[in-house]
């Protein structure tokens, strides 16, 4: 058996001449994470299968150039102030019309063009007796990216001895301002170079998902699944409906008191990944726009549905939606959130 322990290395400097480090999290079934500070980013993630064997779930690359320069798809990124699509790039709060900066054609995603995910956190290993485990902090200042008011954002990943990646959100503002925090890993639970997860079975805890328009902002509706492609009420394979859904890059409204709200499974390997969550929705994006021009890790090529996003958070758009739950936090207040990734071989 491996030993339970945090090490920690260099995984390069920033064009901006700024220092990342990369820090492994061991636990005593061998499972393996390992997370960098340039965007509070998980690049690699070795889960064992229903024989034992190790293999890395999550898409990523090797290199800190690519995540700087080649990262549009936001490979194991910490996501926000805001993720998701905000509608025409503006919100208005207690009157005020704040503008973000646009970098989804006229309207803002994730965070905007330097979000969280584009910044250099500070890190520290943390002793849990849940086991080993690394809290990120980094404050986004007053105006950036848009945003009002100084946000302190902490994001704590703890490797558990029961093989669960968990993820604590913890922030605080000295200003009203809109946050929706996530972790955009894309999975592949046969490996990250295995191809397609067409065969993945996902099951969902989700009677109502949210329409889009063309551009991918929610209508404002809330709609149910029922006699629609996006039903995962029961386990469904993902390729079984996605040429009739056009691939899947929507939101659902969770069932409230559902443990897991998801669960994915790979077949082949036997792996099975379950999803906690104390958030309101998920967001499921099956990789639709990789096409294959992006080399990952080892060199493979991340063709289309090369992995699968199970995004936990608030609904998109939610600062410019009336119906949506809010994400407005208070001076005096704490955003508090977690997010569970549990995995078994048990498939």
């Amino acid at each position: 058996m491996s030993d339970t322990r945090i090490d920690q290395d260099s995984f390069g400097v920033t064009r901006g001449g700024e220092h990342v480090l990369r820090y492994t999290l061991r636990n005593a079934r061998g499972m393996t994470a390992r997370l960098i500070t340039y965007g509070a980013t998980v690049t690699e993630l070795l889960v064992p299968d229903r024989h034992g064997q190790l293999a890395d779930v999550v898409l990523g690359f090797d290199a800190l150039q690519q995540y700087e320069t080649e990262n549009p798809y936001y490979f194991g990124c910490t996501v926000g102030r805001v993720a998701f699509r905000t509608t025409n790039a503006q919100f208005t709060l207690h009157g005020r019309t704040h503008h973000l900066t646009r970098n989804a054609g006229t309207h803002h995603l994730h965070g905007g063009t330097r979000g969280l995910s584009h910044v250099v956190w500070q890190a520290e290993p943390i002793t849990s007796s849940d086991g080993p485990a690394v809290r990120f902090h980094h404050r986004s200042a007053d105006g950036d990216q848009g945003y009002p008011g100084n946000l302190d954002v902490s994001v704590t990943f703890t490797l558990t001895a029961s093989c669960e990646l968990r993820i604590d959100y913890l922030a605080t503002t000295d200003r009203a301002t809109p946050v929706n925090l996530t972790h955009h890993g894309y999975f592949n639970l046969a490996g990250a170079a295995a191809g397609d997860v067409l065969g993945h079975r996902l099951q969902l805890e989700a009677d109502h998902y949210t329409p889009t328009d063309a551009a991918l902002i929610p209508t404002g509706e809330i709609v149910p699944v029922r006699d629609t492609p996006f039903d995962f009420r029961q386990k469904t394979a993902l390729g079984a409906r996605i040429a009739a859904a056009g691939g899947y890059d929507l939101s659902y409204l969770l069932r409230g008191g559902s443990v897991p709200v998801a669960v994915l499974e790979d077949p082949a390997s036997g792996r099975r990944m379950e999803v906690l969550s104390s958030s309101p929705a998920i967001v499921l994006y099956t990789g639709n726009y990789l096409d294959g021009s992006v080399r990952g890790k080892g060199q493979i090529s991340y063709g289309q549905h090369a992995g699968v996003c199970l995004e936990t958070g608030y609904l998109p758009d939610s600062v410019n939606q009336p119906a949506f739950p809010s994400i407005i936090l208070q001076p005096g207040a704490t955003y508090r959130e977690e997010c569970v990734y549990r995995f078994s071989g048990a498939v």
